[in-house]
């Protein structure tokens, strides 16, 4: 059985500096016209914003410098994350490189992997997109069949990845394949391999939402070519690395910011003197924002330490994509608005296009179920 455990964390010195930093150099673009504020920003792509974040070292900043890092502590890119979020800036670009993809080839990559990819990572001018999903698995990703055969100098790749966020527009993929027969141990003979979108054997057909929109991708691999060296970590130890990498895809700020730009304007909207249910309703809300970054924090003081929180990055998931999901639900009800779609400014607009999203929040990054079950195992229910 294990304890949960989200004990306080000491923010590093310098932090309310690069807080300010991070704040004016938001403001200034906004002042400028670059960006109008974006819900749920850290799924809104914007080249040019990535490259301007790129030259402000706000790219692969705990990274060593020999790649083009920063070296900062976790903490002080946490700050960043969470200033970029509440600021409402348009980081989808370079997330997952950022977030995940780059720790991953940092930690397991080839030296040319990390020589060639990472420096390219922090200039913001290289993105990433997650190649786990695959179809009629759901979110067991053991089921993985897209498969690996060794050949000479490499190996080669065929199968088929599904719900790939902005995979016609990343420059990699970090794909999990499977590289031997299945065992009786499912999480065995899985392997990470870094895949050049620009090379021959790979093809993105578009899976466009409901409401036209074009973020989601199929991928498909034909005879795709990895050489050797664009392997990451061990051939077949694959599960260990990518539950891994998930605790820095579930812990972080975005798991629980995505609606921040919607209760923000909300409480706005409510004014300074809101009905008792109103007041009942924002209270509630910034009291579990408090908790849930309390506890975020805490997890990425553990990833600092270098240990692998997977079951508490699990519960800051479930808890955070929940709140996340009840924010639009409530002061839809509060508020007398009739949503609308589009990407205006408006209320009504911010909070149409959030009870549209809303539903995926709980689903992207390992569905509750998955995530309830990773901690009853945990809490020794299972």
């Amino acid at each position: 059985m294990q304890d949960f455990k989200f004990g306080p964390v000491q923010m590093p010195s310098g932090v309310d500096l690069l807080r300010q930093e991070i704040r004016a150099f938001i403001a200034d673009e906004v002042a400028a016209g670059t960006f109008t504020p974006k819900r749920n920003s850290w799924s809104s792509f914007d080249a040019d914003f990535s490259r301007k974040c790129g030259e402000r070292g706000f790219i692969g900043m705990t990274w060593p410098k020999q790649y083009g890092g920063g070296e900062k502590t976790a903490l002080e890119r946490y700050v960043m994350t969470e200033e970029m979020l509440a600021g409402g800036a348009p980081v989808g670009a370079h997330w997952v490189a950022d977030r995940q993809s780059g720790h991953q080839i940092l930690r397991y990559g080839s030296e040319r992997a990390k020589q060639t990819i990472l420096p390219k990572i922090t200039t913001g001018l290289c993105f990433f997109g997650i190649g786990m999903s695959e179809p009629d698995s759901g979110s067991d990703l053991a089921a993985v069949r897209t498969r690996a055969v060794k050949a000479d100098g490499g190996w080669r790749i065929h199968g088929t990845k599904v719900w790939t966020s902005s995979a016609h527009r990343a420059n990699y993929l970090i794909a999990l394949v499977r590289t031997s027969a299945k065992e009786e141990n499912r999480h065995a003979g899985l392997t990470q391999f870094i895949i050049d979108m620009a090379e021959p054997g790979v093809t993105v057909r578009p899976i466009y939402n409901l409401y036209g929109g074009h973020d989601f991708n199929e991928v498909v691999f034909d005879d795709y070519f990895v050489p050797d060296d664009m392997v990451v970590g061990e051939v077949d130890g694959g599960w260990k690395m990518v539950t891994g990498e998930l605790a820095f895809e579930r812990s972080g700020p975005d798991r629980f910011l995505s609606t921040y730009q919607l209760l923000a304007e909300s409480i706005r909207v409510l004014g300074s003197e809101p009905d008792d249910r109103a007041a009942n309703e924002i209270g509630r809300f910034v009291a579990h924002l408090a908790i849930l970054r309390r506890m975020s924090t805490s997890v990425a003081g553990m990833l600092h330490r270098g240990q692998q929180p997977l079951v508490e990055a699990a519960l800051v998931k479930d808890i955070g994509t929940t709140f996340e999901r009840e924010i639009p639900e409530v002061f839809r009800h509060l508020i007398p608005t009739e949503p609308t779609m589009g990407s205006g400014d408006s209320y009504a607009e911010l909070l149409g296009m959030t009870i549209l999203r809303a539903p995926g929040f709980t689903i992207r990054g390992g569905t509750r179920e998955i995530l309830r079950g990773m901690i009853a195992k945990g809490l020794g229910l299972r």
